[in-house]
């Protein structure tokens, strides 16, 4: 077995971006397997956030009292405390409302990403490709399990993430490293899974490459950012991320076996 140390040397070749889109696009089973699951993200994805908006402003209107007259010194106060608190509630719970929806969408659709992750490392691998394990109900119930996982270890990232912004600058470039290694770990999860990996490893295999990691991360992370239209951009982008992470996944595990049997 390979030692942690030894996984640090391993070479792979990038495969760019390019590559990965232009594998969609002139694979007809990966371009119309990318274009329902598309759909459905945004689907599932909008109908969460706009049902947990609107428990949000109805928790809003509840526990916030009526809007304070701005007469006096006190008054003008109070007012001014009541819409900080109110703007502050209304930021925070878009937020959360996006993140725990996408994240539920993301954890639904997990088996099909994981067909589709499949399907491009296949093509990709040919001799090289590491078989599934037959398919059946209990292996895709597994599969949405390390989904719910993933998701869960991302609302803790997103409490971290509260946190860490108390402090200035440094808190703000750590928020953003987390959440692009998370954004990694979330396309990486795919091929890990199939592999039957648990969540330890996926974290200590993310560690071990972090470099790869870190340039698949970067994009999905800046694209939550983008207010209004991040759940279709960043649905829009998933299979292709998907298939990146994929292919580079496995140049890398292919890379490791290689070393491993002694070859360069």
């Amino acid at each position: 077995m390979t030692t942690d140390k030894n996984q640090r040397h391993i070479h792979a070749s990038w495969i760019p971006l390019g590559t990965s889109i232009k594998l969609i696009f002139t694979r007809k089973r990966l371009f119309l397997w990318s274009a329902l699951l598309i759909c459905l993200t945004i689907f599932l994805t909008a109908l969460g956030d706009w049902l947990l908006i609107s428990y949000a402003d109805e928790l809003q209107a509840r526990l916030l009292p009526a809007e304070p007259l701005a007469s006096g010194i006190w008054g003008w106060i109070k007012h001014a405390a009541w819409a900080a608190g109110s703007w502050f509630f209304l930021v925070v719970s878009r937020v959360v409302s996006f993140y725990l929806s996408f994240l539920l969408a993301y954890t639904l659709t997990t088996p099909g990403y994981g067909f589709l992750s499949a399907a491009a490392e296949k093509m990709y691998a040919g001799e090289f490709f590491d078989e599934d394990a037959a398919f059946s109900i209990g292996g895709m119930l597994r599969d949405m399990l390390e989904g719910l996982k993933i998701a869960l270890f991302g609302v803790v990232i997103t409490i971290a993430a509260i946190f860490l912004n108390f402090i200035p600058v440094i808190g703000q470039i750590a928020t953003f490293l987390l959440y692009c290694y998370y954004s990694a770990m979330m396309f990486f999860d795919y091929p890990a899974s199939r592999r039957r990996w648990h969540l330890g490893k996926k974290i200590s295999w993310i560690r071990q490459h972090s470099g790869p990691a870190l340039r698949i991360g970067i994009g999905p992370a800046l694209i939550s950012m983008i207010p209004l239209i991040n759940i279709f951009v960043m649905a829009l982008f998933f299979p292709i991320l998907t298939v990146h992470a994929s292919l580079n996944f496995s140049a890398i595990e292919i890379a490791r076996k290689r070393q491993e049997q002694g070859n360069p």
